[in-house]
């Protein structure tokens, strides 16, 4: 498959640089919510995963993944449904862990490389919906779930048809360093505000088992991850996790047609989120890098993002 270095994408004229391109549409894009049907999927561990369906029941089915304290509801998520539902598909959006208007039950909560839980909203889908194509389609921490999801050596249902990714980081120590740059410390401090509301929560509902001393004071993904991510979710520091939940590595295994769309004006992605070489020698995977776009800012023309997985 092709290194797409001369992307169709063209940012708004209006919208200068990669940070504008980034924050203006996370900011005052609104869509009417498309994915209205909500459905509560139970977990084998006792924990659940909210679901919200468009209810078109085509034999063409979309699973969407957010990004990081996203949720099914963000207007990316729900810009790409109405296209696909437009187009003819049904779509099925997700929210991880911990996302949605509720805490989820267990002491743990989400992380980038949790595909078991994707795992499961396949085959549940599956189980209710017998479609005949599914697509799954992954933006940021949900792209990188997504891509890892394809290239893991583990069974998957012969449905899943093609896949298509935006703005992941892909390398994800790679993204962690660059967003403690001082030029994003906006983005860190509204991410680490969103983790830290969900700490906070998890201890009023289990007192005594998180050691919150000192927690406005962690200042990037490194603190963060090593504190609570990692210990959390089963590994040793937050490097451990960063390494065994990166995407790029799983990329050379996928199997089916998957287009990974990362600008390169992106803020969140440092220089090996761009796994060029994996794509010139992979028959199955491409990697499109347009220079506008920023972080899942992909405007103009009808909203590009969803233009690339209708065609």
């Amino acid at each position: 498959m092709p290194l797409i270095e001369h992307s169709t994408y063209r940012a708004p004229w209006w919208l200068p640089g990669g940070h504008l391109q980034t924050i203006v549409p996370a900011l005052f894009r609104r869509v009417k919510p498309v994915t209205t049907l909500r459905e509560r999927l139970e977990l084998d561990d006792g924990d659940f995963l909210d679901l919200a369906w468009s209810g078109k029941r085509s034999k063409r089915l979309a699973i969407l993944s957010h990004g990081l304290e996203g949720s099914c509801d963000a207007a990316y998520i729900q810009g790409m449904a109405k296209s696909l539902v437009a187009a003819g598909w049904d779509a099925l959006a997700w929210n991880f862990r911990g996302c949605g208007t509720e805490p989820n039950r267990l002491l743990s909560f989400y992380h980038s490389g949790a595909t078991e839980d994707l795992d499961a909203v396949i085959r549940h889908a599956l189980a209710v919906h017998p479609a005949e194509e599914i697509d799954l389609i992954g933006f940021s921490l949900g792209g990188n779930l997504t891509l890892k999801y394809l290239g893991e050596p583990r069974d998957r249902p012969e449905q899943l048809r093609r896949a298509l990714a935006f703005s992941v980081p892909c390398d994800l120590a790679d993204s962690a360093r660059r967003l403690s740059e001082p030029a994003n410390r906006l983005y860190m401090r509204r991410f680490l505000r969103s983790l830290r509301t969900k700490l906070r929560v998890k201890e009023s509902l289990f007192p005594g088992t998180l050691d919150l001393a000192g927690l406005d004071q962690i200042a990037d993904f490194l603190q963060f991850d090593d504190r609570f991510t990692a210990p959390l979710h089963g590994f040793k520091n937050a490097e451990d996790y960063w390494t065994r939940s990166s995407c790029r590595q799983f990329l050379p295994h996928i199997r089916i047609p998957t287009l990974l769309v990362n600008a390169l004006n992106d803020p969140f992605l440092g220089e090996k989120c761009y796994p060029r070489e994996e794509a010139r020698e992979s028959e199955w995977f491409s990697l499109e890098t347009p220079r506008g776009g920023g972080h899942l800012g992909f405007l103009n023309n009808a909203g590009w993002i969803e233009a690339s997985m209708i065609d």
